[in-house]
Parts: C-alpha cells; sequence; structure tokens
C-alpha cells in the first residue's frame, strides 16, 4: 500500500484530502472512511491507502 499525509478532513461528513509521498493528491469519501473503521483522523497524519480507478478505497493509520 502507498502512503501519504491527511491535509484535510472534515469531521462530520467523514471526508477529506491526502497527498501521496509522490505530491499526488487524492480525496476520500465518507465511505471509504466508514470501510476503514477508523474513528477520526489529523491532519498531517501518516496513512497507508489504496487507490482504485482514481478513488481511495482504503485507509489505514501508519503505526511507528
Amino acid at each position: 500500500m502507498a502512503q501519504g499525509t491527511i491535509r484535510d478532513f472534515d469531521i462530520e461528513t467523514g471526508s477529506g484530502t491526502l497527498v501521496a509521498d509522490d505530491a499526488e493528491e487524492f480525496t476520500f469519501d465518507t465511505q471509504a472512511f466508514l470501510d476503514s473503521g477508523l474513528e477520526e483522523l489529523r491532519l498531517g497524519q501518516r496513512v497507508r491507502y489504496r487507490v482504485d480507478n482514481n478513488r481511495v478505497v482504503d485507509l489505514q493509520i501508519v503505526s511507528l
């Protein structure tokens, strides 16, 4: 899975944008967030993600 950083996140809608390590931006929708099982995301947080048809379909927090 690729890695990136959360650029913005709307807690009310569960959607947001992440910036990949190669600087490409991807938006993720409410369904991708809900499917991830995460409860919240913070700006600047590192995540792993998978893209299908230019949509983020999987999000995971990167653990140190």
